[in-house]
């Protein structure tokens, strides 16, 4: 078939083409394709820039809007308008309020003199007649002010604007909710609709925790741009519109002299952000630095242990930390400057207006008070509402920013599309595979090629074994012949028909696939099975399960067939998981059946069970095996052998044997490692019968299979490791590993990895005494900024008393003692002003200081405390360096949330609260009491809304956690689902799923809005109640009109003050958290303790090492056990070397040697001394390591040599003279700054024969008694091999010395060689001894086959 069939995908899926409609320019303008971006690299790197910008307007981000939810938002426009608006019209009815209260008082001041009197209701004198009262001008009005009936109807107007402002609340937040729940839920379907059609590259290229973070954070920022925040955004814009109109048209002279203050409010916060920005940016270089140093520390632990470097390093951590903390508190003056001169602003600014204003009401009587009022609260609440309307903005901006992948992930078409209806469906297949010159490369990884013009034919009915090292393409194979990955050179054809133009989903339903780590979904084992086919019966079922061998072991289980398997199968043990991964392929009844290392997992009863059931299954069937086991691979009718990426050789068992190519090698080294193991397995049955450990032991041998291969994978390092044997242990009777390992394992495995993870959820949050504890020294400043917050917290009450003051004065009838008043009063504004603006200062610098000095000491001991761990606690995978970095980086930073600034604001609250109701109970107790009785209320909107910032965003969370259980599956597993051809299924699913999260979104636009609503008009029902009882209090017990006000104002604001202290709560709580995870990990005491002065020292090490009987497993793998029963000594001054495949457990040995852990059975010695006993520092000062790949520090190499010995201070020649030893001299000193060279992060600035000469130099100036080589030449080509070889060699003179290395040359004058296979050693002597053994070594060295 000539060329490549090109499909057109038929769509018939979901709303993609027909239910919306927008013009093709636009959808081409705006959406750049994401399969461009595939074809190098650079572009890469530099598209990622790109796409930081944001493409999608936000008009598009409603694009998915059916005309329902666009009635819906237009009706919510409207609403948030008129409530917008009410604010304003409040001041109007407020400012009529004022003039009537004044009316009354100048009334009442009037009456008060007992010359006058109210006479036809116009107040006269009474010894004047009508006329001449006339001529005095006696007009003004009296006896018309029924001021308790006023103050009825104006408590009328507040309630029925409340009750507008509670309506409209509720409206337009619960259409906008509601609206966008639908365009969230249509969203969210098309994104996994789409994600799921994707092809397998493109989810290489997108990790799944991305894509699950995507359908949950990015989506829900869509949610949040297109929800409430639009229509609180409306609504406070239209407050800040009407505010200011109303002052113009009230009263423009006033409103024009207050707005030409406002530029300097601007600058100043303009100013402030940018400083803040600006130190910010500093501080975080500083923490950068820092954080470089921790995070290269903490990723070459090992190095840092071995060298004792822990404390020199604390140091250079915190020499870094201190220039992060000047920055620090640089920043906190800084902001308490600005936030200082904006309040100084703002009350000159109040000084000002009420000057100016009460000039126009007295002088030019141009304004009644009522409009000073209006026109200066009318400006002040469009300016203040113009501030709360710009973090919608924000919001908006990264709704925007989230939807541009999302919606290029929904526009993408992807290049195979597993639900496209096109493509050919065969009516007979036969089976035959072939690949033609095919060539391919991962597209996550382009740069390497997995295969290589590989041509290779797959005869129908055969089974074909593939085997070959990894990463030999192997498995690659096998994907393209499901076309996962469609091959970037030649075809892969199926009976002649390339499979390019195939109905993919009917391809994939010929073919059978069990893998190595098979992945079954969480539900019952007879759903598990129905996987492989739709529809099938319980009888199939039934019979897959027998022809897999299953049926037994399902019967026994109490459920049989509905039990369930643990999310991920978790709960069943390999060979259960294998078996029901077979039925769930036979049940397909599949043309050609794919084993990638079906059997590789399991035990030896159960791999001979499984064994069975696949050759059953194999008859009539294509079948291509990859497996690394002898006994999987001889029966099969032909071997293909792969070598990087090609198929190097083919042929039947024996003829391979005689090629000696890769099937050979693969061969020998297994047979070799099989008779050995099986020789121990017969030892320790024999010892089994009276040492119940054993028993345990054995099990581990078994379970240590379970994992090798994925253990072998991580820790690769030569081309061959993957030939080692994953063999048997044939042991008779009750012993077999059988029984345990159907149990055992799943248990201890299991049992391992649930506690940790729990225990790390849940921790109690620290108590607050303990934090403060840490800021103890600093109670100077913590003390004075408390005084300072103290201060500012009593501003705003005093402000309410100047106010009503101000009010007062109106009322007042002589002139000259009016205008005193007002100065003194404008006068004291200023004063209020400049003190604010010291106090500010005051907080912001205290606290900031006392903060920083906290964060820098946590940071220091926590780092302190992670280098005091015992290595085995980072293997941990939650203890991997990036993780410790970030924890040390934000939680030291978040604990400060617990003192430092949040102490201000707590006390800031309080007092504000305090002095306002104190002043309040001084001036008028009744009233108060009234007001009070709805503090609550405000202090719950002030909370609400503070809430409402932070979102719903935890409910929306859980709701959706169950839709995140099935996406996070589908993604996880999405080579299995496409195996099976499952997408559609798990789509339908997801979807079902959506249905509980809409509806509670519907449920919570209702609460929501009614909340909301509430909020808003709580100010207003306040109002009402309280100026009615003023009004009743200053007819019926004479209270002045002003201490109304006061008291009012006064409460009003402590109100919102308490609503903003309540907002703190989550930062606090968090830092509770923060504070208790760093605590946690200041009291763990490590296993092997760095810093202790206990254990054994003695003056003359000679450096005797014996192994005894050591067993030993890595605590991040309790299953597979590393070391067996070592057992090896050396003699001081002598050379022993280590040979064996990888994974044999020579390098662990040398780490326990080194005491970066303790075997679990058995002993190291030194000197006849147990390794457990000894003092750790002193230990490991005796020995010097050099390691296959050198970890060298981002320093000078003399810094880097130096690192070798940090108890002393060494001179510059000392490190000359180890720089000779190791051969390094003289290539430093062509260096253009010789040894001040600075040698790059992690060395890269250097070759490897350097990086290596530098750490032997590291090593030598130590000068241990014990020299480990780990490997440390075979990085190396062959000049600077022989030129570190002459070096080491040197450096072993009179030292103990334990090498491990693959190359003969390096051993073969070594004292004693030890040949490790699986843990314990299986021949040791020297190189004729072994010769003439004819053994394991022996065959490595004539085979010339390299000992990985």
């Amino acid at each position: 078939m000539p060329g490549s069939v090109k499909l057109r995908s038929v769509k018939k899926f979901g709303h993609e083409n027909d239910a919306y409609e927008f013009s093709n320019e636009e959808q081409n303008a705006d959406y750049m394709t994401v399969a461009s971006s595939k074809n190098d690299k650079k572009s890469k790197t530099d598209k990622k820039k790109e796409e930081a910008a944001i493409r999608v307007g936000f008009f598009q981000l409603f694009r998915f809007a059916t005309w329902r939810e666009v009635c819906m938002m237009i009706f919510g426009c409207v609403c948030a308008m008129l409530h917008g608006s009410a604010q304003p019209l409040m001041l109007l009815v407020f400012g009529m309020l004022t003039d009537t209260f004044i009316e009354y008082d100048i009334e009442l001041n009037e009456l008060r003199d007992p010359e006058k009197h109210c006479f036809n209701n116009t107040i006269q004198w009474r010894n004047l007649t009508a006329e001449q009262n006339l001529e005095l001008n006696m007009t003004r009005l009296c006896g018309f002010l029924d001021i308790e009936y006023e103050m009825t109807n104006f408590a009328y107007y507040y309630v029925g604007i409340g009750s507008a402002v509670f309506i409209l609340g509720y409206l337009q937040i619960s259409m906008w909710v509601t609206s966008a729940a639908r365009q969230i839920q249509i969203i969210r379907k098309l994104y996994f609709s789409k994600v799921m059609r994707m092809e397998i590259g493109w989810f290489d290229c997108n990790s799944v925790g991305e894509l699950n973070t995507r359908m949950s954070d990015d989506i829900n920022k869509i949610n949040d741009a297109i929800a409430d925040q639009v229509s609180i955004f409306i609504q406070r814009f239209t407050t800040f519109l009407c505010g200011f109109l109303m002052g113009f048209a009230r009263g423009w002279k006033l409103t024009l002299v207050i707005i030409s203050v406002s530029p300097l409010i601007g600058v100043g916060a303009a100013l402030m952000a940018l400083f803040v920005a600006k130190l910010t940016g500093r501080e975080l270089q500083a923490y950068a630095k820092a954080g470089a140093v921790a995070d290269e520390v903490l990723s070459s632990i090992r190095t840092v242990a071995a060298f004792g470097g822990e404390k020199k390093e604390v140091e250079r951590y915190d020499r870094n930390l201190i220039s992060a903390q000047r920055w620090g508190i640089r920043k906190g003056l800084i902001m308490g400057f600005f936030t200082g001169y904006l309040w100084f602003i703002i009350f000159l600014c109040y000084a000002l207006a009420f000057w100016y204003g009460s000039s126009l009401v007295i002088d030019t009587e141009e304004y009644s008070p009522g409009t000073l009022l209006q026109v200066f609260f009318g400006v002040l609440i469009a300016a203040l509402n113009l501030g709360q309307a710009s973090p919608c903005l924000e919001a908006f901006a990264a709704g925007r920013g989230a939807a541009t992948t999302i919606f290029e992930t929904i526009d993408r078409e992807p290049e195979i599309d597993c639900l496209s209806e096109a493509g050919y469906k065969l009516d007979r297949v036969k089976g035959d595979l072939e690949f033609h010159n095919v060539t391919f490369y991962y597209p996550s990884r382009p740069e390497v090629k997995i295969l290589d013009q590989l041509s290779l034919q797959v005869k129908p009915g055969e089974t074909t074994a593939f085997v070959g090292p990894s990463g030999a393409g192997k498995s690659t194979a096998i994907q393209l012949i499901q076309r996962f990955y469609d091959p970037k050179e030649g075809m892969v054809t199926l009976d002649g028909h390339d499979i390019r133009g195939l109905n993919i989903q009917w391809l994939r339903s010929l073919i059978g696939i069990v893998e190595q780590e098979p992945v079954l979904f969480a539900t019952t084992i007879a759903e598990n099975i129905r996987y492989g086919r739709p529809g099938v019966s319980h009888e199939d079922i039934v019979k897959a399960a027998k022809e897999a061998n299953a049926y037994n072991f399902i019967m026994d289980l109490p459920q049989k067939f509905d039990t369930l398997v643990g999310e991920g199968g978790g709960q069943m043990s390999g060979g259960q998981k294998q078996r029901i991964a077979i039925a769930r392929a036979l049940v397909r009844n599949p043309r050609i059946l794919l084993l990638d290392m079906a059997t590789s997992a399991l035990d030896n009863e159960s791999e001979a069970v499984v064994q069975e059931a696949l050759d059953k299954v194999r008859m009539g069937r294509t079948t291509i095996s990859i497996a690394h086991r002898l006994s999987t691979i001889k029966n099969a009718d032909i071997i293909v052998g792969f070598e990087h990426g090609r198929a190097v050789e083919r042929g039947k068992h024996d003829e391979l044997l005689d090629r000696k190519g890769v099937y050979f090698t693969l061969v020998t080294l297994q047979s070799q490692g099989d008779k050995a193991l099986n020789q121990k397995a017969q030892q320790m049955a024999e010892n089994a019968d009276g040492d119940p450990d054993a028993e345990k032991n054995l099990s581990r041998a078994g379970s240590y299979r379970a994992s090798l291969r994925a253990s072998i994978r991580q820790r690769s390092r030569s081309q061959l490791s993957n030939v080692i044997p994953e063999s048997s242990v044939p042991i008779a009777g009750e012993l077999g590993p059988r029984s345990y390992s159907e149990s055992y394992v799943s248990q201890e495995t299991k049992g391992k990895s649930e506690f940790p993870e729990e225990e790390e959820e849940v921790v109690e949050p620290a108590p607050v005494a303990r934090i403060l504890k840490y800021n103890a020294p600093e109670w100077p400043y913590m003390f004075f900024g408390s005084i300072g917050a103290a201060v500012n917290g009593g501003v705003n009450p005093v402000y309410s008393l100047l106010f009503s003051q101000i009010l007062a004065t109106f009322s007042m009838s002589d002139p000259v003692a009016q205008r005193r008043e007002i100065n003194g009063i404008c006068m004291f504004f200023v004063i209020v002003g400049l003190i604010t603006f010291f106090t500010q200062m005051l907080q912001g610098y205290s606290f900031s200081k006392s903060g920083e000095l906290l964060t820098r000491r946590l940071r220091r001991l926590g780092f302190q405390s992670m280098l005091g761990q015992e290595v085995g606690w980072f293997d941990d995978h939650r203890n991997s360096p990036g993780a410790l970095a970030t924890r040390l980086a934000t939680d030291a930073s978040q604990v400060q949330g617990a003192t430092g600034s949040q102490i201000g604001m707590i006390v800031n609250s309080l007092t504000n609260i305090g002095v306002a109701i104190i002043i309040s109970f001084y001036f008028s107790w009744k009233l108060t009491l009234v007001i009070i009785c709805f503090l609550p209320f405000l202090a719950l909107s002030g909370g609400f809304q503070a809430k409402m910032l932070t979102g719903f965003a935890k409910q929306d969370k859980q709701a959706m956690e169950a839709a995140g259980q099935i996406s996070g599956e589908a993604l996880s597993n999405i080579r299995t689902i496409a195996g099976l051809g499952k997408e559609r299924r798990f789509v339908e699913m997801y979807e079902a799923q959506l249905e509980a999260p809409y509806h509670a979104a519907m449920k919570k636009a209702n609460v929501y809005g009614a909340c909301y609503g509430f909020a808003q008009c709580v100010v207003f029902m306040a109002n009402s109640a309280s100026y009615r009882f003023g009004g009743y209090l200053v007819q019926h017990e004479g209270l002045h009109f002003s201490l109304v006000f006061r008291v009012i104002s006064a409460i009003v604001t402590s109100g919102t003050a308490l609503g903003r202290a309540s907002s703190y709560t989550p930062d606090y709580a968090k830092a509770k958290i923060s504070a208790a995870r760093f605590f946690q990990l200041l009291d763990r005491v490590p296993k092997i303790c760095v810093y202790s002065d206990k254990g054994d020292k003695w003056p003359d090490f000679k450096g005797n090492i014996e192994f005894m009987d050591c067993k030993f497993t890595y605590p991040s793998r309790p299953d597979i056990q590393v070391l067996n029963g070592l057992s090896v000594s050396v003699k001081p001054g002598q050379t022993l070397a280590f040979v064996g495949s990888s994974g044999c457990g020579k390098s662990t040995s040398v780490q326990l040697l080194e005491r970066f852990y303790d075997p679990d059975s058995g002993k190291v010695r030194i000197d006849g001394r147990e390794s457990t006993r000894i003092n750790v520092p002193f230990l490991r000062s005796k020995i010097g390591i050099v390691s296959q790949e050198p970890i060298l520090f981002d320093c000078s190499i003399a810094e880097n040599i130096r690192y070798g010995d940090n108890q002393r201070e060494l001179s510059m020649n000392d490190i000359i003279s180890a720089a000779k030893k190791a051969q390094l001299h003289d290539f430093v000193m062509s260096l253009p700054e010789k040894y001040d060279t600075n040698v790059g992060s992690q060395g890269s600035q250097l070759s490897r024969g350097q990086k290596q000469r530098i750490a032997i130099a590291r090593a030598i100036i130590r000068d241990p008694k014990i020299l480990l080589l780990d490997e440390a030449t075979s990085a190396l080509d062959t000049e600077s091999e022989k030129t570190v070889q002459e070096a080491l060699d040197k450096a072993r003179e009179g030292r103990t010395c334990i090498v491990i290395a693959h190359r003969l040359s390096t051993i073969q004058n070594s004292d004693t060689i030890a040949v490790m296979s699986r843990g314990y050693v299986i021949e040791k002597g020297t190189h004729d001894q072994l010769m003439s053994l004819k053994g394991a070594y022996y065959k490595l060295v004539t085979t010339g086959a390299p000992i990985s």
